[in-house]
């Protein structure tokens, strides 16, 4: 069996964005970028998958030369091998799924691992698109994981709750934080890494249902007000809350 695990090279979610001269992009300069953090997760549950089932592991990321970092990361992880869907223009998210599940097909995977979402669009959707176009089967938002032959139990998140649900392979599987803890590369892993070849590919062109008209910044948040010190201060509260904030 085959496990593919696709993941985004996306900004640090602790850097500090500012949107570029386009007004529909962000300005990448002085922005960190990393594996997204979800995706994390999904790199870790295809390791371990592996370990247990001594199967094969592949990479797949979409986008420009940069997403090679995140890729040699998965690499220094423990993943096998490593392919880039060369592309350096915009794709919405049933295009890069598109993309993905072309390449998918290819390499013969019936597993597929992505992050439930990536950071930077925050979309939640890209894993339940590409199984639909695969016609795999599909559990997101998983916290657990386990595979006894094709039978896939995985116990996901809901409002409120749990739900452990069982489906078979082939399937994709989007994972939560909470799912497993992802280990650091080693030494050895990241020098192996360095020396692995990651496969450049061109995906068909596709064309976006969806289009990026402007980003703005959050309006800043204003200054707060205190209205007192003790307990007399509650009427004067719940009547700001009520009338102002409009919260209650």
């Amino acid at each position: 069996m085959k496990i593919a695990v696709c993941v985004s090279h996306v900004p640090d979610t602790a850097a500090k964005i500012n949107i570029g001269a386009d007004g529909k992009s962000i300005d990448p300069a002085g922005v960190t970028f990393v594996v997204n953090p979800y995706d994390e997760f999904a790199i870790e549950e295809a390791l371990k998958t592996k370990e247990k089932l001594g199967c094969e592991t592949v990479a797949i990321s979409l986008g420009g030369d940069a997403n090679k970092e995140t890729l040699r990361k998965a690499l220094a992880m423990g993943i096998d091998n490593a392919v880039l869907l060369k592309d350096d223009s915009y794709r919405d998210s049933l295009s890069v799924a598109k993309a993905l599940a072309e390449e998918i097909k290819a390499q013969g995977a019936e597993l597929v691992f992505f992050g439930k979402q990536s950071v930077d669009y925050d979309n939640s959707v890209v894993g339940q698109m590409t199984s639909e176009l695969l016609g795999f089967n599909c559990v997101s938002v998983a916290v657990t994981f386990a595979l006894d032959g094709t039978k896939v139990t995985c116990e996901r998140e809901i409002e409120g709750g749990k739900e452990v649900v069982e489906t078979s392979l082939p399937a994709v599987v989007t994972a939560q934080k909470g799912l497993n803890e992802p280990r650091y590369a080693s030494l050895k892993g990241i020098m192996a890494a360095k020396k692995k070849e990651i496969a450049e590919k061109q995906p068909a062109a596709s064309s976006n249902y969806v289009e990026v008209t402007a980003m703005k910044r959050p309006a800043a948040k204003q200054a707060g007000k205190i209205v007192g010190t003790d307990s007399s201060a509650v009427p004067e509260l719940v009547r700001l809350l009520r009338e102002e904030a409009k919260v209650i």
